[in-house]
């Protein structure tokens, strides 16, 4: 079995747990504390939505980044862990399958027995230097007195054409996770590229791109409210300047007419008119009338 290295590759299998639990527990829980409106509703799914697509983007781009720094990197580890995608069926029969993650972990070599099955670095001149995750056979010393392991794989039942020394022994099998290299192939394509990280991206951009429109529409909405309030205010001040306006008005009005009643004379008091005189002539003043008198004397 060929395998690829890929530290703490993992990661990306497990993004999808918190999904599928913001799914079947917290939105039960939200609808089910009352009935709630279809905006609401679409509210709530979108922002969800928001969250799920933030989770896998970060997700998948910190994923690629770490596989991309420890393919073949057999010095690095998780807890002591490491992970290897499988890349034939040599183990098929038993173990695990192509495009399986197959999960080794570093243990000292004095403690393998016939039976394990370990993880370790061909010498075999076909493919030096491969990964191969194989079952040990038969544990012997070589020509040097060192003890080696001689390994096969369940599939062929064939032994590999080289032992293994201790030094090339990177760990001990542990378990598998079926399916998950084939995942990990596909997300370093190009299409798995696009699928997995620029798609999720620009679905980010395009749905903050229209929720910063929806915020901008509804700031303006409310600034023209805010102006319309204004002015039906400032409408509202004038209409009662213009009444306060109208009653003083009225009021002089009355006060006029008032005091112009007063000026007229009651019945029975006196009533003075002046004409004027000729030459030669004096006025004289009779009861309540001015009459014309006689001559003067010269």
């Amino acid at each position: 079995m060929y395998s690829t290295s890929i530290d703490v590759g993992v990661v990306a299998i497990c993004i999808y747990y918190p999904l599928s639990f913001c799914g079947v527990f917290i939105l039960p829980k939200i609808l089910g504390k009352g009935v709630i409106n279809l905006k609401r509703a679409l509210a709530i799914f979108k922002n969800i939505l928001v969250y799920l697509v933030v989770i896998t983007s970060v997700g998948m781009m910190l994923f690629t980044i770490i596989t991309m720094s420890t393919v073949n990197r057999h010095d690095q580890s998780f807890f002591g862990y490491q992970m290897f995608i499988a890349l034939s069926n040599s183990m098929k029969a038993t173990d695990f399958e192509a495009g399986d993650l197959v999960i080794s972990k570093r243990v000292d070599p004095a403690t393998l027995r016939t039976g394990d099955i370990i993880t370790f670095q061909s010498v075999d001149p076909e493919i030096y230097g491969s990964v191969i995750t194989h079952k040990i056979r038969e544990i012997r010393k070589d020509n040097y007195g060192n003890f080696v392991f001689v390994t096969y794989g369940t599939t062929t039942n064939t032994d590999d054409k080289t032992t293994v020394s201790v030094a090339r022994v990177i760990g001990k099998y542990q378990f598998r996770i079926p399916g998950a290299g084939k995942f990990i192939q596909f997300l370093k394509t190009v299409p798995g590229y696009i699928l997995c990280i620029f798609l999720p991206f620009l679905i980010l951009i395009v749905l903050q791109g229209i929720e910063a429109v929806r915020i901008f529409r509804a700031y303006r909405k409310e600034q023209l409210e805010e102006l319309e309030s204004e002015r039906e205010k400032l409408q509202q001040k004038h209409e009662e300047t213009m009444k306060l306006m109208g009653e003083i008005k009225l009021l002089r009005e009355e006060l006029i007419a008032k005091k112009a009643e007063e000026d007229i004379p009651k019945e029975g008091n006196p009533v003075y008119t002046v004409s004027t005189a000729k030459e030669g002539e004096i006025l004289k003043i009779e009861g309540d009338f001015i009459t014309e008198g006689a001559e003067t004397n010269k």
